[in-house]
């Protein structure tokens, strides 16, 4: 590829450096030492004033793959484009240009004045790169920053001790998974041993299948036990201590030295933690995955195709198959891309749903109630929360439904998913507002959940009483944070 250059300042010689050995490069200079100093070391110069068409020519313009003008004088740039078009209409043009001239503007003055149409395929604007990269610079430090902060944390914790506990929430999904996957990676670099744990279930298919097929070790803990006390730190993603956690007692929180979330602050946070406490959460960015993406990245870790696989599909729920983005899980997924394995991604988002799965959706059609375009359903006492979740997901699929929430009764909790496609509606906001003063709720603007203690409703005299006061009461928060009435 020739490339030909008009100009061998700064600029010009800086870019022929970055090109030598890649493409063929002719440089235009018109004084007579800066042509013989570029010759002098390896450069095709050709001395003289790129505004006349004879060294333009001489140059080789004819032949050229692309030009590219470094001079930032207007006249002297409209010269040598009407030079270019007149003797080459199709090589693309690339030119410095003035911050407060659009390439179009220059193209409309060569027309006027020398009646000629004289396209400028790229214009550079040197103040606004010159910006553009402070800008890039200062994101970048920003980034850097967390990750930096985050591992002296770690490398401060290795200096007392070397046993990290990593809690997700106590029913993990991808995200959260993923995320700890990431933190135990990060954390054995900096000299720590990790283990990954969680106080629930794992019952969702898709979430057995994602710990299965990519090797996650991952142990199930119990308030008080052996397994939970015998670490020195602990760490928590994709959580926090007074959300949905349950397995952590008061005199537990004081080993709390990492918390990396992408959930609003829960009440009352920081009156549970040490001081000393490594903080990140972000509410803007719409997974955890993604943050713990950007850690990796700016402490050059190369994460194993696993970690990388987690990771991607970890953030690609909780976008909702990367539909809604931030910059931080865009740069994520861009840095994750070449390193997934898209195989084992198809077996985990495809996975077999259990007969008990299947009875649970079955029961969620045949008990819905409609509102117009919303949607409740009770899926009475189940084993299975994770199939809340889905038989949620599987209803706002109906024809004419855009709000959708599900809940059933597992163990001494009444668990509750909610979706929604309706735009004027934030089901997460709408989910705290409905159930936060009985239980925990929240989520996104368009999936959120709760959980509330039976508490009161274990009065009832039977489990059909129980489920009739539980529905009654569920339904009318509900609707009147939505601001429904029941009719």
């Amino acid at each position: 590829m020739r490339i030909l250059i008009l100009g061998g300042g700064s600029i010009g010689r800086q870019i022929a450096e970055a090109l030598k050995g890649e493409f063929e490069i002719t440089i235009i200079e018109k004084d007579e030492i800066r042509a013989k100093s570029l010759s002098e070391v390896g450069f095709n110069v050709v001395q003289g004033d790129f505004s006349y068409t004879a060294t333009l020519l001489k140059a080789g313009l004819e032949k050229a793959d692309a030009v590219v003008i470094t001079t930032r004088n207007v006249e002297t740039v409209k010269k040598a484009v009407y030079i270019i078009r007149s003797n080459n209409s199709n090589v693309p043009i690339i030119t410095l240009l003035p911050d407060d001239m659009p390439k179009e503007t220059l193209e409309d003055i060569i027309l006027e004045e020398f009646e000629k149409e004289a396209r400028i395929d790229y214009g550079i604007y040197p103040q606004r790169a010159i910006t553009d990269a402070f800008l890039r610079t200062i994101l970048d430090l920003g980034e850097k920053k967390n990750a930096t902060l985050l591992f002296r944390k770690l490398q401060e914790l290795k200096k007392s001790g070397d046993s990290l506990l990593i809690i997700t929430h106590d029913n993990p999904d991808p995200d959260s998974l993923s995320s700890a996957l990431a933190l135990s990676m990060i954390a054995q670099n900096a000299g720590l041993k990790t283990t990954i744990g969680y106080g629930g279930e794992i019952t969702h298919h898709e979430n057995q299948a994602f710990v299965n097929l990519l090797g996650i070790n991952i142990r199930r803990l119990s308030k008080g036990s052996y397994e939970l006390r015998r670490h020195q730190f602990i760490a928590i993603v994709d959580a926090q201590p007074n959300g949905n956690i349950t397995v952590l007692d008061k005199e537990d929180l004081d080993r709390v030295k990492v918390i990396i979330d992408h959930h609003q602050i829960f009440q009352h946070l920081y009156d549970y933690l040490p001081d000393d406490v490594f903080i990140d959460i972000r509410p803007e960015v719409n997974s955890s995955a993604a943050i713990l993406t950007e850690y990796i990245k700016s402490l050059n870790i190369v994460p194993p195709e696993n970690v990388a696989t987690a990771l991607f599909y970890g953030i690609y729920t909780d976008t909702k198959k990367f539909s809604k983005l931030s910059h931080v899980d865009l740069k994520a997924i861009e840095f994750l891309a070449g390193k997934v394995n898209y195989e084992i991604l198809d077996r985990i988002e495809h996975p077999d749903i259990s007969t008990e799965t299947a009875e649970i959706l079955a029961r969620a059609i045949l008990n819905r109630r409609t509102y117009k375009n919303l949607l409740i359903s009770n899926v009475g006492f189940i084993n299975n929360r994770d199939a809340v979740a889905e038989s949620a997901d599987f209803l706002l699929r109906l024809e004419g439904i855009s709000t959708v929430l599900v809940f059933g009764i597992v163990d001494d909790y009444i668990e509750i998913s909610a979706r929604t496609r309706d735009v004027r509606v934030n089901i997460g906001a709408v989910m705290k507002e409905a159930f936060s003063d009985i239980g925990s709720g929240g989520g996104h603007p368009t999936m959120g959940g709760a959980r509330i203690p039976l508490g009161i409703f274990k009065l009832a005299k039977d489990k059909n009483s129980l489920l009739r006061l539980v529905e009654e009461a569920i339904t009318e928060k509900f609707l009147e944070a939505l601001g429904i009435k029941e009719s």
